[in-house]
């Protein structure tokens, strides 16, 4: 397996970096490390402005980052590192986040310390979850990052994020701050960043053998370039909000769903979907597909005709119908 560690705390210039690796090495299996200072970063299917504490972020001077992943909002400080496998997708069907997650289990329980796969992507201790976990995939490529909070201001990580209502509801809980926590609250003394990387690799070797990539001034500059183009522009962390005159929401197992409908006689003219969910096709495929479907009882059997859940992993044609009607 290849091993790289950002040289960088900066969230545009990391995410950059994510899918550089993705899109070179199409051969070979990657282990990235990396590390952000004081960002929100949102899911590809995210609306920021839903998500996040505006007032609280200006005036912390929080960087606001978009990934290629779908999934929920995370915060990233210096307290918190990040992790990326890229692999072939035939070792990983179908968003199967455990076979990522083992190595940070077992790094925990070196620590004494026993943690769990709880839900659809989160690892928690006693309940209390501190690491979130999502998944990209393309051309027969996946890629698993998650974030692993060791010594989080948890008090930002509530005061930053805008959680809906409908997640909260789900989870029977009143607070952020009462569903997160970090690794160090735990531990029998407090683990210091560079020994918990050093144990998390040290995980790994045990699976594979890892070997260092070697980044030119060529690689740098390419990474750079994305940085600039894409990942720190307005048009991608932010983008338009959507014209619609009817907006709803559901949360269904495989995650909450907003669409932003335009709609005419009844009839679906444009149509947008925002959430925490997961999906391997290209959303506004689905979207302009819908177009001209009438919103009457026979939405279920129009939308069988494009395959869901290939969209939204683990929601079906029925499940769409109950949101939008």
């Amino acid at each position: 397996m290849l091993y790289f560690e950002s040289p960088l705390k900066n969230p545009y210039f990391n995410l950059a970096l994510e899918e550089y690796l993705f899109e070179k090495y199409t051969d070979d299996t990657v282990f990235l490390l990396w590390q952000n200072s004081n960002t929100i970063v949102i899911g590809k299917y995210q609306n920021p402005v839903e998500e996040i504490n505006q007032i609280y972020v200006k005036d912390h001077n929080i960087h606001i980052a978009r990934r290629l992943s779908g999934g929920g909002a995370v915060y990233h400080d210096e307290g918190n590192l990040n992790f990326t496998f890229i692999i072939d997708a035939k070792k990983n069907p179908d968003f199967n986040f455990r076979l990522f997650i083992k190595p940070v289990l077992r790094t925990l329980e070196n620590f004494g310390i026993h943690a769990e796969f709880n839900g659809r992507n989160d690892i928690t201790i006693d309940g209390a979850k501190f690491s979130g976990n999502s998944q990209y995939y393309k051309h027969g490529r996946v890629l698993h990052h998650g974030c692993i909070m060791l010594d989080s201001n948890l008090e930002t990580v509530s005061n930053a994020l805008k959680v809906k209502e409908a997640k909260f509801e789900s989870k029977s809980v009143k607070s952020v701050r009462s569903r997160i926590t970090c690794i160090n609250d735990h531990a029998s003394q407090p683990i210091k960043m560079d020994a918990f990387k050093t144990a998390l690799l040290d995980s790994i070797r045990k699976d594979t053998p890892l070997e260092h990539i070697r980044f030119s001034e060529s690689d740098m500059a390419a990474v750079q370039k994305l940085r600039d183009d894409k990942y720190s522009t307005w048009e991608w962390n932010y983008g338009h909000t959507p014209e619609y005159n009817m907006k709803t929401e559901k949360k269904f197992p495989a995650g909450l769903v907003t669409a932003f409908v335009q709609t005419k006689n009844n009839t679906i003219e444009d149509i947008h979907f925002t959430g925490d969910f997961f999906g391997k096709g290209n959303l506004r495929e689905l979207e302009e597909n819908m177009i001209g479907l009438h919103l009457d009882h026979n939405l279920s059997t129009q939308l069988k005709a494009f395959d869901i859940n290939y969209y939204m992993n683990g929601i079906d044609a029925q499940q769409l119908t109950e949101l939008l009607l």
